[in-house]
């Protein structure tokens, strides 16, 4: 039976918080904008008013899914990164907060250089990274590099939902392999790796484990193939005074700060994300 858009929220968000899901609010907004094919803006500016059956069905099949441990964001196929909306889907990661970081610190930098700049995001994903970076300055040209060619065929999707396509290249790589010929040379590289050890994919959380997509998150045995690999590889793409700037995850800043710098860089340093965490190392050419 049709109810006011306030209290369909209310009664998802009410779902959502027994299930002790900590963004029940934010959740719940997203997923009654979805099954109204609105805006979550709109739908704020919607509230009283009355939705129908069809949204009623919609979001009760879609909170159904999100309280059997899907992920909002694989149910609405949107979430926003850095402020630009980005499809998301199970070939590519979920956008996290703490990536903004690494998005952030790269900004700040060619901002610092007074250029544009020629960047390259390896291990692109949804291309989130990069074009946040293309959205923020834009002088930028920006090259989205991925091994999988459903995520570099989301990150273009993503280019033209945000308006980028005409500052965005893409190349499908392997990130572990040395550059293809002709690669670079670039004043940036950013890269946010799969960086979780193998064993540790096991005690991720469910929403996590079961619907990401593993060769996304798997590291290898420590978690810092990846990262090994890159800083072997792909130093000889930069220019000299350009940066390579990695998201890592807990507790592996201080080894990746180590390869970095025997791998002949420069000016290792990390920087903190909200929590107080070393989320991002940067290095120079």
């Amino acid at each position: 039976m049709p109810r006011r858009y306030s209290e369909l929220y209310i009664s998802v968000r009410n779902a959502l918080r027994a299930q002790g899901i900590e963004a029940a609010n934010f959740e719940a907004r997203l997923l009654v904008a979805a099954a109204s094919g609105k805006t979550t803006a709109q739908l704020l500016r919607d509230m009283s008013l009355y939705d129908t059956d069809e949204v009623e069905n919609r979001a009760a099949g879609m909170l159904r899914r999100r309280l059997a441990g899907e992920p909002a964001a694989y149910i609405t196929g949107v979430w926003e990164f850095r402020g630009l909306p980005m499809e998301v889907n199970p070939e590519v990661l979920i956008p996290r907060v703490d990536t903004e970081v690494l998005a952030e610190e790269a900004i700040r930098f060619l901002e610092d250089g007074r250029r544009g700049g020629r960047v390259l995001d390896l291990c692109s994903g949804s291309g989130c990274i990069g074009l946040a970076i293309a959205d923020a300055l834009p002088g930028t040209h920006v090259l989205l590099a991925d091994i999988s060619a459903e995520a570099i065929e989301t990150s273009r999707r993503n280019a033209a939902r945000n308006g980028l396509a005409g500052r965005v290249g893409y190349m499908l790589c392997d990130a572990t392999k040395a550059p293809p010929v002709m690669t670079g040379p670039f004043d940036l590289i950013v890269s946010n790796p799969p960086y979780i050890a193998s064993f540790d994919i096991l005690t991720l959380d469910a929403s996590v484990r079961d619907y990401e997509p593993i060769w996304a998150l798997d590291g290898g045995e420590d978690g810092l193939d990846f990262y090994r690999a890159i800083v072997k590889n792909w130093p000889s793409a930069l220019r000299p005074g350009g940066a390579l700037m990695f998201e890592v995850g807990e507790e592996q800043a201080a080894e990746v700060r180590a390869l970095m710098l025997e791998a002949g860089l420069r000016n290792a340093e990390t920087v903190l994300d909200t929590r107080g965490v070393e989320r991002v190392v940067k290095a120079v050419k």
